[in-house]
């Protein structure tokens, strides 16, 4: 299996002290361990730069990232069959101790809703839609959601999200906590950097320091719950719920679930 990126599906771009790190899948920004991987050596090599004192995570296209292509047969198959390694590459990303913002354009969905609460601070729309859909799709959460949702807007809400796969607005997510702030949709991307130059005004080791203060313990937490969180996974894609689930995904209907 593969873990090369295409180059062409991230680029970064540089202005003063931050940096921006774009994903380039149009339009849904789709992940696979390749793609994982590319943004954990991008955030780790602007770690070691100490002209980058914050980073801002964007992506092209209508969506911000849509997790995992379930609907593809092709190489991610394997991977959505065992997802230890992706989400070992994905604790690359929460062990970085730069600040990063998150600019969320569009949909965040499934183990892109993940990937958006890698950073500190999420930065959307109205128009954008944040969706921890596992339990539709039938099987269990996964990208560290069990521990990160929580954590950011409270066990009830998280409990309501991961339970039912409701998908809610921008200005819902603004309500509970979930983002920061919002903005046009045209202009996310540029409060985001706005932001994250703001950040880079602070002294970096004050701002590193704070941060391994109230993330302490963050990482940690993380590799249990993406090991738990693969455990099951692993279980959950061998049932027909999941096969169910898939089928009426790419059907556009609801599914209908019994107990395998």
């Amino acid at each position: 299996m593969s873990t090369a990126a295409n180059p062409s599906d991230l680029s970064i771009h540089r202005a003063g002290h931050t940096a921006t790190v774009e994903m380039c899948r149009p339009p849904h920004n789709f992940f696979d361990l390749a793609l994982i991987s590319a943004l954990a050596e991008a955030f780790e090599s602007l770690q070691a730069d100490p002209a980058c004192r914050a980073i801002v995570l964007a992506a092209q296209g209508r969506s911000f990232c849509a997790g995992a292509d379930f609907s593809s047969p092709t190489p991610a198959a394997g991977e959505r069959r065992d997802p230890g390694e992706l989400y070992r590459q994905a604790i690359r990303l929460f062990a970085v101790t730069k600040p990063v913002i998150a600019a969320v354009q569009g949909p965040a969905v499934g183990g892109g809703l993940g990937l958006a609460l890698v950073a500190d601070f999420r930065v959307a729309c109205a128009e954008a839609r944040f969706s921890a859909n596992f339990a539709r799709l039938g099987f269990h959460p996964g990208f560290a959601l069990s521990h990160t949702l929580p954590r950011l807007v409270g066990a009830q809400q998280a409990a309501l999200l991961l339970y039912t796969g409701r998908r809610i607005d921008g200005a819902e997510a603004l309500r509970i906590g979930l983002v920061d702030e919002l903005a046009p949709q045209d202009q996310v991307r540029e409060r985001a950097q706005a932001l994250a130059g703001e950040i880079a005004i602070s002294a970096p080791i004050a701002v590193e320091s704070t941060r391994a203060s109230l993330r302490a313990g963050l990482v940690e937490a993380v590799r249990a719950a993406v090991e738990r969180e693969a455990g099951e996974q692993r279980q959950h894609f061998q049932t027909q719920d999941f096969r169910e689930g898939v089928a009426a995904m790419a059907q556009r209907r609801d599914p209908v679930f019994g107990r395998h």
